[in-house]
């Protein structure tokens, strides 16, 4: 009886070692489901995520009032570093603030040499932290990403940046806050 116990205990053993082996090899390989939800971008711009509140580039890339702001964003290459954690406070222009640049001074920043201006640019857009309106101050100066201060200006109840861009609305985000204006900041020239 002894000797069928222990007969039974190394066949037992042995039926399960080779189950674990076969499901350690078929783990590591990846299915069609699991190459089917593969993400193709890199960096955080990449994780797909359809339950989480959007992030601030996300927001941008939903609206039809963004599209050129977005496509800047793409030639930047500052999607992913948007798409971080932050927590970042975007001062967002419109279509129709890009509009307003002189003519051929957008087509001129997309370019790929002009690519360096171009992150300047967005990234005077661009406050770590998260300033929301109702916390926005007249005289008040907000470092951005760029080294450079915006100022902000408040009148009549209303939110002016650079005394050039009035904020139209307020949009939150899972890592910050979209400020839609309605003028591009130009940074002031570097000294």
């Amino acid at each position: 009886m002894k000797i069928k116990l222990n007969l039974l205990f190394a066949a037992c053993i042995t039926v399960l070692a080779f189950s674990c082996n076969s499901n350690e090899k078929t783990a590591d390989k990846p299915t069609d489901a699991t190459k089917a939800n593969a993400t193709v971008g890199t960096g955080q711009s990449g994780v797909q995520d359809d339950v989480s509140a959007k992030n601030v580039v996300q927001i941008a890339a939903g609206s039809k009032d963004h599209t050129t702001l977005v496509a800047a964003i793409k030639a930047a290459e500052l999607v992913d570093a948007l798409s971080n954690a932050g927590p970042f406070t975007v001062f967002a222009p419109t279509n129709a603030a890009f509009d307003k640049l002189p003519a051929g001074t957008l087509d001129g920043l997309l370019k790929p040499e002009k690519k360096t201006d171009l992150q300047d640019i967005l990234q005077y857009h661009v406050s770590v932290g998260v300033f929301k309106a109702e916390n926005l101050q007249d005289g008040q100066s907000i470092g951005q990403v760029n080294m450079g201060n915006i100022t902000i200006s408040k009148k009549d109840g209303k939110l002016m940046v650079n005394g050039v861009a009035n904020i139209v609305a307020s949009i939150p985000a899972s890592n910050g806050i979209i400020h839609v204006i309605d003028a591009v900041l130009l940074p002031p020239a570097k000294k």
